[in-house]
């Protein structure tokens, strides 16, 4: 195993897992997270940090995927640990292993800033969403101060490298609008006490237009 290889296999995993279980970003996920209900379905639910944030009550049930076996491997073992009845899958965002409208709610925190190609995946959530079914969203991205967002594209390629292949830059409300959502904002706005290059973040419900 080569240095990167070693890298994205146990250094990686550990930094993106301590830094996502920040209590600013605990405090984020708790706005968005238990308003799931249904049958559900978690884009990246590696590291299992939204797992007793869900309200038991509104679930039918809970699956999840993620294409990185390190954090695949802490969520299925946070949620034996707590005794959660899970569905967890090794899978890529972008050819979800589900039928056509199996879910009421697909959940995605901090996932579409590092997928290969976010637009095929929000396809593939629009395919698996039954009418009137939500996405809840949680994002960091494209900073709408231009001198914030220049900066983050010149740090996205050492920081891509760094953070598992996450994009600063990438925009978050304009790309779902763009993917055909229609788009119910909760909160927007820079963490507090993080480098704002870093640190804006969106939030709220997303549904399909015409659904």
């Amino acid at each position: 195993m080569g240095l990167s290889d070693w890298y994205d296999a146990t250094v990686m995993p550990r930094l993106i897992a301590c830094a996502c279980a920040d209590d600013r970003i605990m405090e984020r996920r708790r706005h968005v997270v238990p308003l799931a209900q249904g049958h559900v379905l978690e884009i990246g639910c590696g590291g299992g940090l939204n797992l007793d944030l869900y309200d038991g009550a509104k679930l039918h049930s809970l699956s999840g995927i993620d294409p990185h076996d390190g954090l695949l491997g802490r969520a299925r073992a946070s949620a034996q640990a707590a005794g959660h009845a899970v569905d967890f899958r090794k899978a890529s965002a972008e050819r979800l292993p589900f039928p056509d409208r199996r879910f009421d709610t697909v959940v995605c925190t901090y996932t579409l800033c590092s997928v290969a190609d976010p637009a095929a995946v929000l396809r593939e959530v629009g395919r698996v969403l039954r009418p009137g079914g939500a996405l809840l969203f949680l994002e960091h991205g494209r900073a709408p101060d231009p001198d914030v967002a220049r900066w983050q594209r010149r740090m996205q390629p050492v920081w891509r490298r760094l953070a598992g292949g996450c994009h600063l830059a990438r925009p978050v409300g304009a790309s779902l609008r763009a993917a055909g959502f229609g788009v119910e904002p909760i909160g927007r706005g820079y963490l507090a006490r993080t480098p704002k290059m870093l640190g804006w973040m969106e939030w709220g419900v997303a549904r399909p237009r015409g659904r």
